[in-house]
């Protein structure tokens, strides 16, 4: 992505650990790259298509000064992220927040503290085979799009589908989303668990009857393998009832591991 750069961008705010940096305030410096497409207002000359830094610049100032932080790490976060919700064209951001007057006792010219943030884009299975199945799946849409850092983009028609597994249960109602997020996978996770508990899921019977299953099937090019998660997820490409809605949304991307598409996959389970 192409940048626009801020640099060393003077703010006088009050935050700190010690009580009188909260109260007589300090000198802090902020540099920003900020990771956009400058391709067409490059060739149009309009700042509609780009971003304006001067506005960026003021927010950055007025937010320094309206919060207090005990940690610049924590400064340098929330400011990422406030930053990727107010400006639609900013990608991406990497974010340095200098201290020039840290209270160590040491002489020192600086402590800093440099972060990258940006948008992410996942894909999430949904299912539910218990009580009315659309409103659980309607329901958790509109709990991911009611959720601080994630935009609901485009949302697959749902499909009935036989139960997977061998247990003996009511056929699903499946469908799968694609979703703009700030959140990290496990932060995802986390989220997707809390819907599914707020929707009454209950994880009794291993691939039993459910309210409502929420999966992570791909997060951009990441691959990833931990107790708690797998991405892509393991059973994504054996799997007819999330090839299909996925391939809706999805046809052209593809699974990081076999390099093959969302589409070609569907076409190689599906006769």
């Amino acid at each position: 992505m192409d940048k626009i750069i801020i640099k060393n961008l003077e703010v006088f705010a009050n935050h700190g650990v010690f009580p009188e940096e909260n109260v007589l305030g300090q000198k802090f410096v902020l540099s920003a790259v900020l990771f956009t497409d400058t391709r067409t207002a490059g060739m149009t000359d309009a700042l509609e298509y780009s971003i304006h830094y001067g506005e960026v610049s003021q927010y950055i100032t007025k937010f320094m000064q309206e919060h207090t932080f005990k940690l610049i790490e924590a400064a340098a976060e929330q400011l990422a992220q406030e930053l990727l919700l107010a400006f639609p064209r900013l990608q991406a951001i990497q974010l340095e927040v200098k201290k020039p007057w840290a209270p160590v006792g040491l002489p020192l010219e600086t402590v800093s503290v440099e972060i990258t943030r940006g948008w992410h884009t996942a894909y999430i299975a949904l299912g539910s085979n218990m009580g009315d199945k659309q409103a659980y799946l309607d329901g958790a849409v509109e709990a991911l799009r009611k959720t601080r850092g994630c935009q609901v983009e485009a949302v697959a028609d749902y499909i009935v589908t036989e139960p997977y597994g061998g247990v003996k249960q009511d056929d699903f109602l499946n469908g799968a989303l694609k979703l703009r997020t700030l959140l990290t996978p496990q932060e995802l996770l986390l989220r997707l668990n809390e819907i599914e508990a707020e929707a009454g899921r209950e994880r009794v019977v291993h691939w039993g009857p459910r309210t409502l299953d929420l999966d992570i099937l791909l997060y951009d090019d990441a691959v990833i393998d931990t107790e708690t998660l797998t991405v892509p997820h393991k059973e994504l490409h054996l799997r007819d009832f999330v090839l299909v809605p996925l391939a809706q949304i999805a046809p052209h991307v593809r699974h990081p591991l076999l390099g093959r598409t969302i589409e070609e996959l569907k076409m190689e389970v599906v006769r």
